[in-house]
């Protein structure tokens, strides 16, 4: 049996693994000059290959069509990943929050190890070869134009991932590919990326905030808060929780959507009224302006005095309840002004793709295609930061190796 995988990404890899370990005869054909090349810039060039949890807690942390992972996630574990490269002699090493990274800190090491696995599996790889379309038969995909010639092949497996970093060549070939076919492709959105504004934060950039709430509203209605890690870019938010927090409204009417900073989540506001009491004893003579260095990092303090309303040269011992009422009322909820969606070529992954409707979830086949199989980003599934996205890729990737000749 002979297949065909385009793309030579890590879903594209995994993918003809598996199918050269059901005997098949596997052609990978990519149009970069080589593989993996988006798994070189992932996990900061480090490669979080995957996370070293139970499949109750990583379908947790599935955005997007959990319900269609649950079989392969049960079928290809994080373990398995795990035992996967161990197995080829990568040692791996666990750090916060489950994250599995090669213990070399080298993406260019577990790509190296997929490729080795390639080579002895005597699969034949194409680099520089673009893909241009799909050969389609009686309602049968039996091959694959590309810009030098055609190649028949009895399966063809659409590994081209999604449209984020487009520099390392995912720019949507596969979508393309999917409608084709009659496949329904939900439009891209860009998920764990960060948030623009429509005036950056120039004058802030690069200013990190710890141990933060970031607040999301839809309208007026209370939408999810998430804790943690937060920067400020000269063009919006970015940091640990707004990547989190971009992939869960990924899908939602940026006009309708509202953020806002609580800069001291642990205290609520009788208890940081008190803590401003506080401060403002400690530093009566002074301006408001010169009095809230023990409260926020200096670069912050005009904006949040500003946002206030209040008079920045005025002393603290100056201020009445309600003044200083209207300051703890900015410090919890900090407004982050007009918020717009990021380009999707700034995004780690993409929101949407193929419909997973129609594709088969245990065997990746299309159902509108016979022949056709989609594995990866390209799919309608994406996941939280943390090794999940690329663990889908593998375990998408290995269910459909596994079941190639049904």
């Amino acid at each position: 049996m002979n297949v065909i995988v385009i793309g030579g990404g890590a879903s594209g890899m995994a993918c003809a693994i598996s199918c050269a370990r059901q005997g098949a005869r596997v052609t990978i054909i990519e149009k970069n000059e080589k593989l993996g090349k988006k798994m070189f810039i992932t996990g900061k060039g480090r490669c979080n290959v995957t996370n070293d949890c139970e499949v109750d807690e990583f379908l947790s942390n599935v955005v997007t069509n959990t319900k269609f992972l649950i079989g392969c996630i049960n079928r290809f574990k994080p373990a398995d990943t795990m035992d996967y490269f161990s197995s080829q002699g990568l040692q791996l090493k666990t750090e916060r929050g489950n994250r599995v990274f090669p213990f070399s800190d080298r993406s260019s090491d577990v790509i190296k190890t997929l490729e080795q696995d390639l080579k002895r599996l005597k699969v034949d790889v194409k680099l520089n070869e673009k893909v241009v379309g799909l050969i389609v038969d009686d309602g049968k995909c039996s091959g694959v134009k590309t810009d030098l010639g055609c190649y028949y092949a009895d399966k063809v497996v659409v590994a081209t991932g999604g449209k984020s970093y487009s520099s390392t060549g995912s720019t949507g070939d596969g979508y393309a590919f999917a409608k084709s076919v009659g496949h329904e492709v939900v439009e891209p959105m860009p998920a764990l990326a960060p948030i623009y504004t429509k005036l950056g934060y120039r004058d802030i950039a690069g200013l990190t905030l710890k141990n933060v709430t970031l607040k999301v509203f839809l309208e007026d209605r209370p939408l999810l808060n998430e804790f943690g890690e937060l920067l400020f870019t000269h063009e919006g938010v970015s940091g640990p929780i707004v990547l989190t927090a971009s992939s869960k409204i990924s899908r939602l009417d940026y006009d309708k959507i509202k953020l806002f900073i609580d800069f001291k989540p642990a205290l609520d506001e009788e208890q940081l009224d008190k803590r401003l009491i506080r401060d403002f004893e400690q530093n009566s003579v002074k301006q408001l302006k010169n009095a809230l260095d023990d409260l926020l990092p200096k670069s912050i303090i005009e904006r949040v005095i500003r946002a206030s309303g209040l008079n920045k040269f005025k002393k603290v011992c100056e201020f009445s309840r309600e003044e200083r009422q209207k300051l703890v009322s900015v410090l919890k909820s900090f407004p982050i002004d007009q918020v717009k969606r990021a380009p999707i070529d700034v995004a780690i992954i993409t929101s949407g793709g193929v419909s997973v409707k129609e594709v088969d979830p245990k065997t990746m086949q299309s159902t509108k295609c016979k022949g056709l199989y989609f594995v990866g980003e390209v799919l309608d599934v994406d996941a939280l930061t943390g090794g999940f996205n690329l663990q889908i890729a593998f375990a998408t990737a290995v269910s459909c190796g596994r079941n190639i000749k049904e």
